[in-house]
This record gives structure tokens, sequence and C-alpha cells, in this order.
């Protein structure tokens, strides 16, 4: 492909490109964005080759085009892409919704060009500066074509999935937005739901957000998400995810009325089930929501038991995306709390530092 043009280089559409930038290096990138600094920032990494103005001429003649803003952003696009792209260019976006998507694309004429496209990876981090080349790597990669995409054109979609290291699956908008309102869209109104509980039962002292642990950090990391994103996402998804919230309420309700008969043995099978079915998931390859590679070390609390180990972990060449004291430690983890990059480096620290006879405990 010659070139592909970007609208919007957020996290996602930055990490694509750099991704492409890394794997394809002789395709030209194009890109819009709402936002100068960003594109200069693109331009200055040479994450980018040319910057585009809104309406520009120059994504008339790209191969492909990556609608890479929010649903809503994406939707009233369209039109202008409709009247300015060639016949054989593909169009495809990177949102968390898809049929509402799909029948956009039809309605603007977009029916033999539009292959919807979901790259199952991200972060509570946006924009350009937190994107990465490797972002996507075994990240899942969900494609829904309109109906009169020709095959070859899927797949040439699926071959650009798979350059940038991503696992493509092809399936239709609804269903799409079935499956990703119970594994993605629910789980961030959740974590968001229970942030806002805590919030509103915490003691004058704000004593439960002093103290809330890792287990709290972890489920509810991803209410720190794009607030806008998000309302695009509900507001365009609203039917499934109303299914799905049906379903959870239903289970909250179950649990709350076995907890108050004390029902041990439903307890037990309520966990019991989900552990099953946790434990089950695959590790090898990024889901809905974003993975983070922790790593927990036992340390005394002494003067340079930190230092100690980050210059450990430097003089290997490894780099550390966050380091912590965790005040309450549940499960029985480490004190010390360090968050890296990618599996790769937090598989190499555990083995370093296990080598120097430190208790390691790795999740992600």
């Amino acid at each position: 492909m010659k070139r592909i043009g970007f609208i919007g280089l957020g996290l996602i559409g930055g990490s694509i490109a750099k991704a492409l930038r890394k794997f394809s290096g002789e395709t030209e990138l194009v890109a819009y964005s709402r936002t100068r600094a960003t594109l200069d920032e693109a331009l200055k990494e040479g994450v980018i080759d040319r910057a585009c103005e809104k309406e520009d001429p120059l994504f008339g003649d790209c191969d492909v085009i990556f609608l890479c803003a929010p649903v809503r952003s994406n939707i009233r696009y369209l039109p202008f892409l409709a009247g300015t792209i060639r016949k054989d260019c593909i169009v495809t976006d990177v949102g968390s919704v898809k049929q509402i998507m799909v029948d956009a694309a039809d309605q603007c004429g977009l029916s033999s060009n539009f292959i919807g496209g979901h790259p199952m990876a991200g972060s509570e981090r946006t924009g350009l500066a937190n994107a990465a080349d490797y972002l996507l790597e075994n990240a899942y990669y969900f494609l829904t074509p309109c109906a009169d995409v020709e095959s070859g054109q899927v797949q040439k979609m699926n071959d650009l999935v798979r350059l940038i290291h991503a696992i493509p699956i092809t399936v239709t908008g609804k269903t799409h937005d079935y499956v990703v309102a119970s594994v993605s869209h629910v789980p961030h109104i959740v974590a968001s739901s229970l942030v806002n509980l805590v919030k509103d039962r915490d003691t004058d002292s704000q004593l439960m957000k002093l103290v809330a642990a890792g287990g709290f950090r972890d489920i509810t990391r991803i209410a720190s998400s794009s607030p806008e994103m998000w309302e695009n996402i509900c507001l365009s998804n609203r039917r499934p995810i109303s299914d799905a919230l049906d379903g959870y309420i239903r289970l909250l309700e179950d649990a709350k009325k076995i907890i108050d008969e004390g029902d041990g043995e439903a307890i037990n099978s309520m966990f019991r089930s989900s552990k099953d079915y946790r434990d089950s998931l695959s590790d090898t390859a990024n889901g809905a929501v974003p993975r983070h590679y922790l790593i927990y070390v036992d340390i005394y609390d002494e003067a340079g038991g930190i230092a100690t180990i980050t210059t450990l972990l430097a003089m290997n060449g490894l780099n550390i995306q966050n380091i912590g004291i965790l005040h309450n430690r549940e499960f029985e983890e480490g004190v010390l709390r360090i968050e890296f990059y990618d599996e790769k480096t937090q598989t190499e620290a555990v083995r370093i530092l296990e080598q120097r006879n430190y208790i390691v405990r790795k999740r992600t």
C-alpha cells in the first residue's frame, strides 16, 4: 500500500500508525488531527510523513483510511469520504461500536468500501503521547465489512491487521456489538459505578479512599478512561449494553439474596463458578480490558531497598512504567508494586529479581 490516511491520532490511531511505521516503512502515512500540536508531535517523531487539513485532497489518493475519532465524529466524516476517495479505497474505523458505523457507511454510499474495525486493546491513558507500536501486538482485532465489500478487500484488511501483529476476527456488526457489550462496555460501567459507590459511601475523613487497596484499584482502573469516548459508546450501543446490564443486575440481586439468607453453599458456588471460568481465560492475547504487567516484590522497609531494585532493573535495560509502595497488602502480595510496559519486560524482571532471592509475584 502506497499511502494510508488517518483521521485522528489518539492512543489507538497513533499506535496503529507507529506499528505501520515499524512494519511497513515504505508506506506513506498522512493524518489529520483536530489538535495541531498532535500533528506536530507526530511529524517530529517520524510517525507520519505529512499533516493534512480536515478535508484534505490527499485523502482522495489513499489505499486505506483509518477513522480514529469518537464514533459520532467518525460518522460525520463519512459524507466527505464518500465524495473524495478512490473506488478501491478501504475505509475503516477503530471504534468500540460497529453496527451503527456499518449502517452509516451504507447510507453514505460506502457499502463497497467500509470495513469496520475494532482492535481490542487500549489503556486508561489517552493521546498520541501514550501510543506505542506494540500496543496491538497479539490483540484481537474485529473486522465488520459492509455487505457489498469484495472478499479481496476483506483479505487486504486481514493482511494489514496481521502486519501489525494483531489477530483479525471477521464478524457482523451486530455480533460484535453483542459480544463487546458484556466483555468491554459493561465492565467500564461497573468500574465507574463502583468508584461512585465508594465516593458516595466514604466516611467524612475519606477513610475508604485512603485504604483502597490493590484489588479495588485493579478492577476500577478503567474508570479513568475518557468520559467523552464512553459517552459516545454508551449512546451508540444502547440496546446490547442495556440487555447485558439486565443480566448483571439479576446476578447482583441473586448475590444479595444468598448473602442475606446466609446460604454458604450458594455463596461458595457463586465464587467457584466465576473462579473456574476466570481461570480458563487465555493469557496469550490482549482483550477488551487493557492488560497491566505487574509484579509485587517483598522487601524490607529500609534505606536503599527500592533504589537497589530499580538500579538492578535499569542495569539490565528494563524500563519501569510505574512503581509504588502498597500500604494495604491484599492477598499477601509484596509491599513494592512495579508496573511494566509489556509482558517480555515483566517476565525478565521476575527472572532477574528471583536470581537475587527476592520473593516476586506476577500479575497481568
